[in-house]
């Protein structure tokens, strides 16, 4: 009965406070302190309830001045909590609703334009204890200073480090250092598990991630054109003593956690996980502050030794210089157990937790490996980056087709090209591959390299029409990593020769102006194999051999103005002109081995497909929990923006034409991929691109091997295709192809495009994930567009 006159008294402050029309003088404190009452909120939710978004708006509109009073008091209740370290349960119960509420009221002042200068002003509150001498710090920065102090507080959100009377101490002469939460990177001591400081500590990241959130209603327009996010500045800069703690409690208490724990079946149906909610925000806290402020997109960081202590980013600059191998080794291990974890099938259904934030990890795991080389080398020197690699094509695969996942497939991508630009990541991928989960792909044997070719084959013949814009990626990852790959599988070298046949088709090579770089690319692809691994690589070779007309027909490829216009008009009489590809579903050319191969691959599959539905469980809660909603994602950057070029000085007749012209300066390649009616494909434009194609290496292998393989198979009357791969198995081409041409790496380099999307997408994640309590719903967005489904 008392928790509901509570509530009923707090909805009576908040109707007189938006309804009156003179304001509440902010010296009445016991109108004021009814909002933070210990009785009259008992969670978060309580406040969204009581508190619509329509009526902070009046407020805003119709009692500016009690809005600002409100905020005011509830920072300045906040700042008082700061000045000792010891408070009684009421007390901290205070300052949990005063987060709470400065959480609900953030997102509709800074949808305001006249408002979000407010909490950065130098004005003081009249009648408040702070006076009017000008030296009173913005009311941002003591929010923030205040936050940070709360979160290592003794016997709150920490717990004490010391006993008896002299345990009352002002919070701003804590050695926060001493108090870091998790054992991990710089702290060795794992303090006690205590479930209600975590509780706390979710609270107020809650609110210091609504502070961040200010980026979300700027235009990229207005980013682009030098906005700095104050806040975000602030935060991560010198003036903040506890960023260093901060930092290394973040980072600990995200890379120490197992949602699995002991492993005893439904442990986290019997038993609350006060762990994992603060996991989840401590995360998101933790990549919006690695982000770069403003448009910049330089990394200076890297080049300044004494950058620290500098007014850049701080949280970037201690994770730049993170570097001893027992810290790689932690924050490795904590990316592969997290995200693995919603890959774990058991033979209980649904008996282990299973985490739905990988989409924030992977854009951490991003964010680690682009800032700190070091770790990105560690990651790369061992096997462990499989682990990383294997759950990123299970994402790919299982969300090609969900429209409202795309923005996790460009994620896994540009993870997967940041690492293909090292040598090492291509020699890992000779690793044999082990199926751990079940994946709608066809049953093959080989290594971990068949399986990024064979999920990549499926996100462009089955994936949904919002992917196209990563086709030149997908293939540039191959292309690097080709000259690597000791051995392919038949069904990887089967899945290569079709995308070939498919790219190679005349009316799409002559759809859109950069359609045949994909050819450029998959020659390449053959041609690095051929040159550098090709023994070993029989099953590519006779694939080679066995699809040889799309070689010789791509050599004879008509140029002339009657044959573009008829490849064009065949295309539009077989189907809609909106199909922007081929018919990728079923081959031109398709031998009875390769189909019977690929159907028991996908029988094989469909017998431990159900298992996957454990696997999704934690995707189906993230959708559950979206609201059936989804976010805009930016342009995908064009991939020759993205990488850059690791050698140069090609063999002239080898590779020339594998320097790509760009026929636009869009930084979408959508428009590549489908067909435009401004473009007018000619004999000349043809003829420029087609002399260039590297098809001599590949010609010369069929020159020399097509006579052979036919003459043994007449001498020993050869039809097992068993047979032929012996023969190609122990066959050699040394001294009969083309000299070989240096290897091309494209690595990937920072810019402001690839910048814009990881923001927008990050934040549109964030956004997604908060719906309980639903943070910013309502609310005017600009970064991003909310879309329903």
């Amino acid at each position: 009965m008392g928790s509901s006159d509570s509530k009923l008294n707090f909805r009576k402050a908040v109707v007189e406070l938006t309804s009156t029309k003179k304001s509440v003088e902010p010296t009445d404190d016991v109108f004021w302190e009814q909002f933070w009452q210990p009785n009259s909120i008992k969670q978060v939710q309580d406040i969204f309830s009581l508190i619509q978004s329509e009526e902070i708006r009046q407020l805003r509109e119709h009692a500016p001045n009690n809005l600002a009073t409100l905020c005011y008091k509830a920072v300045e209740r906040l700042s008082q909590a700061c000045q000792t370290s010891s408070h009684t349960v009421n007390e901290q119960q205070e300052i949990l609703n005063c987060a709470r509420i400065l959480t609900r009221l953030l997102p509709f002042i800074f949808e305001d334009p006249d408002w979000r200068g407010y909490f950065w002003s130098n004005v003081s509150m009249p009648g408040s204890s702070g006076g009017s001498d000008g030296n009173t710090p913005p009311l941002g920065k003591l929010l923030l200073s205040s936050l940070c102090d709360l979160l290592f507080c003794p016997d709150f959100t920490v717990s004490s480090s010391k006993k008896g009377p002299e345990t009352v101490e002002n919070l701003k002469s804590i050695d926060s250092c001493e108090y870091i939460w998790e054992a991990g990177i710089g702290f060795a001591i794992s303090p006690p598990h205590n479930p209600q400081y975590d509780c706390n500590r979710t609270e107020l990241l809650r609110l210091l991630l609504t502070c961040l959130s200010d980026v979300m209603y700027q235009s990229n327009a207005a980013i682009q054109s030098g906005y700095e996010n104050v806040w975000l500045s602030n935060f991560t800069s010198a003036e903040n003593r506890h960023v260093l703690p901060l930092f290394t409690s973040l980072m600990n208490v995200v890379f120490s956690y197992d949602p699995i724990g002991y492993g005893l079946p439904y442990n986290h149906i019997l038993f609350s996980d006060s762990r994992g909610p603060l996991v989840e925000v401590a995360l998101q806290v933790l990549v919006a502050t690695l982000d770069q402020n403003g448009g910049d997109s330089s990394n200076a960081m890297h080049e300044e030794e004494d950058a620290i202590f500098s007014n850049e980013n701080l949280f970037i600059s201690y994770l730049s210089r993170v570097h001893r191998d027992e810290d790689f080794e932690f924050i490795l291990k904590g990316f592969s157990r997290l995200l693995n974890n919603p890959l774990i099938q058991t033979y209980l259904p649904n008996s282990c937790k299973k985490v739905a934030f990988h989409q924030e990890l992977l854009v951490l795991f991003w964010k680690c490996c682009d800032y700190n080389k070091k770790f990105l080398f560690h990651v790369l020197k061992s096997s462990a980056v499989l682990d990383i690699l294997v759950p990123i094509l299970y994402y790919l695969n299982d969300s090609r087709n969900d429209q409202t996942r795309a923005g996790l497939v460009h994620m896994g991508v540009f993870v997967i090209l940041l690492l293909s630009g090292e040598r090492n990541f291509g020699v890992r991928l000779n690793k044999s591959y082990t199926a751990r989960v079940a994946m709608d792909i066809p049953l093959f044997t080989g290594t971990h390299a068949d399986l990024l070719i064979i999920v990549f084959h499926k996100l462009i013949t089955s994936g949904n029409g919002k992917l196209q814009s990563l086709f030149e990626c997908l293939l540039t990852i191959i292309v690097n990593v080709s000259p690597y790959l000791k051995s392919m599988s038949m069904v990887a070298a089967s899945k290569l020769l079709h995308l070939l046949e498919v790219f190679s088709t005349p009316w799409y090579l002559y759809a859109a102006p950069n359609n045949h770089h994909m050819v450029f690319f998959l020659l390449e692809i053959f041609n690095n194999i051929i040159q550098y691994q090709f023994d070993g690589n029989y099953n590519l070779v006779y694939t080679i051999i066995r699809k040889r007309q799309v070689f010789y027909q791509l050599a004879n490829l008509a140029s002339d103005d009657s044959s573009i216009s008829v490849a064009l008009k065949s295309r539009k009489r077989q189907t809609d002109s909106k199909n922007a590809l081929p018919d990728m579903r079923t081959p031109t050319e398709s031998s009875n081995d390769e189909q019977c191969r690929d159907q028991q691959g996908q029988q094989e599959t469909g017998k431990n497909f159900s298992q996957t539905q454990e696997a999704t469980s934690a995707e189906e809660a993230e959708a559950k929990q979206s609201h059936g909603l989804s976010a805009s994602l930016a342009k995908t950057p064009n991939v020759n923006v993205m990488t850059e070029r690791g050698t140069s000085g090609l063999q002239e007749g080898a590779v020339p034409g594998l320097v790509l012209p760009t026929s636009n300066k869009a930084g979408s390649l959508k428009s590549d991929s489908g067909t435009s009616e401004s473009w007018t494909p000619t004999q000349k434009w043809v003829d420029n691109w087609k002399q260039k194609l590297p098809l001599q290496t590949v010609m010369r292998l069929l020159q020399v091997l097509v006579p052979q393989v036919e003459k043994i198979c007449i001498d020993r009357m050869l039809t097992d295709e068993g047979e032929v791969l012996k023969f190609l198995q122990h066959g050699t081409l040394v001294g009969l192809l083309p000299v070989p041409h240096p290897i091309l790496i494209r690595k990937y380099q920072s810019n402001s495009g690839t910048n814009e999307w990881f923001r927008i997408y990050l934040w549109g994640v964030i956004y997604l994930r908060n719906t309980d309590p639903p943070i910013w719903y309502d609310s005017q967005i600009q970064l991003f567009e909310i879309q329903k489904i």
